[in-house]
């Protein structure tokens, strides 16, 4: 089923493993928490979701800070599929290619 944590291979010998999702829980304009979790389809991270209601779940986030939760305190609930970017070889890419002016 789901996990909460990195994946950085989605392919392996051309086989789909796993797809990433960004859940953001609101609690009103400003305040939200946001969670990434790894499942094979989109209704499968609905059917998640779904099946939190009115519980109490709990993940650490990628800074390693603990949440903990009452999903019946949640006003909307977003899911969509998250495209990670490798941020090191895009840096590393503008900094080879014609990004800089001499």
């Amino acid at each position: 089923m789901a996990q909460d944590g990195y994946a950085y291979s989605y392919e392996k010998r051309g086989v789909l493993l796993m797809k990433e999702f960004k859940v953001t829980y609101f609690f009103d304009q400003e305040h939200y928490v946001r969670r990434f979790i790894f499942v094979e389809s989109q209704a499968e991270a609905e059917a998640l979701i779904q099946s939190e209601r009115d519980q109490y779940i709990h993940f650490t986030d990628s800074r390693g800070i603990y949440h903990e939760l009452f999903t019946g305190h949640v006003r909307v609930i977003q899911i969509s599929e998250y495209h990670r970017i490798d941020k090191t070889k895009k840096a590393k890419e503008m900094i080879d290619g014609s990004h800089f002016y001499s």
